[in-house]
């Protein structure tokens, strides 16, 4: 499999990017790669880039966008932060792949069992991290079952994976809301926007 060029990026649809990225995917639950030269795919990027989609995703060491979409040199931008949210360097980011270096897609993409999460379900506070789960919590917050304070923590795995899918929702609206330019490309069909879990006791990624 070739890197992309500048022709098959400009071809490129954001429904035809999003089924790159579910057949990609399904390879990867299935054991399977692409055919790809990764040495060969460094030479024919040298002299650019032209990447399909822009994943934003977390820093989980078990959850790396290129091997679960199985993509290859050049393929994908990929945005990595502990509970995959959004601040103004990360939008500026993302307006940079779609609006100038011409990206599709943008993914957001949570996962089971995510440690911020957790962490922001029991409130936890150490050094710079109290920031960063600051921004995770209205996510706990605006999930309202269980009501029972006890039930509502990081040993309620039902409980976290249902503040992480919230997380996404809620990074995407702020998405919407924060970035007129991706807001814009959406309207007007040159980009998609979605959310998805990744599930890590099976591979599969579930897209909304």
């Amino acid at each position: 499999m070739k890197a992309h060029t500048k022709e098959t990026q400009t071809t490129m649809t954001p429904e035809k990017a999003l089924q790159f990225l579910v057949e990609g995917n399904k390879r990867f639950e299935n054991n399977l790669k692409a055919n790809r030269n990764l040495l060969e795919q460094v030479n024919d990027t040298s002299d650019g880039q032209f990447p399909f989609a822009t994943i934003l995703s977390c820093i989980d060491s078990r959850v790396s966008a290129e091997l679960v979409f199985d993509q290859g040199l050049g393929d994908i931008f990929s945005v990595r932060i502990a509970g995959n949210f959004v601040n103004e360097d990360i939008l500026g980011s993302m307006e940079f792949a779609c609006k100038l270096a011409g990206t599709k897609l943008i993914v957001v993409l949570g996962h089971t069992s995510c440690g911020a999460i957790k962490g922001a379900c029991d409130h936890a506070e150490m050094g710079n991290l109290t920031k960063l789960i600051e921004k995770i919590t209205p996510a706990v917050n605006a999930v309202s079952e269980p009501a029972e304070e006890s039930l509502r923590t990081s040993k309620n795995v039902d409980f976290v994976d249902a503040v992480s899918k919230k997380n996404v929702q809620l990074t995407i609206d702020r998405i919407h809301n924060e970035s007129p330019i991706l807001s814009e490309m959406e309207k007007n069909e040159e980009i998609r926007i979605v959310g998805a879990m990744y599930d890590i006791n099976t591979g599969i990624v579930e897209f909304y």
